[in-house]
């Protein structure tokens, strides 16, 4: 009984199949970079992220602490009382501020004997370090926002410079990611519906 073996030998590799390769790699790096650059632009439309520097949010938020802004918030819906939010400092817009919103269009803020009062109603604040020592009232006009820091004393906001027109507005701010130690969201109360 005759047996057979068979090898195969692979075909000699011929320049044209030798560029297709190459010609692949060079495809694959460029589709990666690709998604790759729209899916850092699509983040980045749609978020945000900013460093604290200052400790005008705390006790809420500490000096070197990451935060991730959500950019299509007020796309979607509209700014309420105790959202905080990142916006361009209407003084020098190359700076970003970020503040709890303490007034919306219309309303009538009021700070004496260090308490909150929004259209002559008192607002439960328990994220602030310490009752405002000053005293004074606004109003907030069409288009703006009254903002103001958790650290009432030691904070540079709407009671000094005035309201923050909305145009201004970056988004809101809606999770610390650094450091991972202090991960977490970020409360938005409305002071107003917690008063007493």
């Amino acid at each position: 009984m005759e047996s057979f073996r068979t090898e195969t030998y692979p075909d000699p590799e011929t320049p044209l199949q030798r560029h297709s390769g190459v010609g692949r790699f060079v495809i694959d790096i460029l589709e990666t970079l690709i998604l790759s650059v729209l899916l850092f632009a699509g983040i980045n439309a749609i978020s945000a992220r900013i460093r604290v520097d200052g400790y005008s949010m705390e006790p809420t938020l500490k000096s070197g602490e990451f935060v991730i802004v959500n950019r299509l918030a007020y796309k979607l819906g509209d700014p309420k009382i105790g959202d905080v939010i990142v916006f361009h400092y209407p003084r020098d817009p190359e700076q970003e501020y970020i503040k709890r919103i303490i007034g919306v269009p219309g309303d009538h803020v009021r700070v004496s004997n260090q308490e909150v009062y929004v259209n002559d109603q008192l607002i439960n604040e328990p994220y602030i370090a310490a009752p405002p020592m000053y005293e004074s009232e606004w109003d907030v006009p069409e288009n703006t926002l009254f903002v103001l820091g958790d650290n009432r004393n030691n904070s540079s906001d709407s009671h000094t410079w005035g309201p923050v027109p909305v145009e201004n507005v970056v988004g809101k701010a809606i999770f610390v990611y650094w450091p991972p130690t202090n991960w977490g969201a970020i409360e938005h109360t409305d002071p107003a519906s917690a008063a007493p």
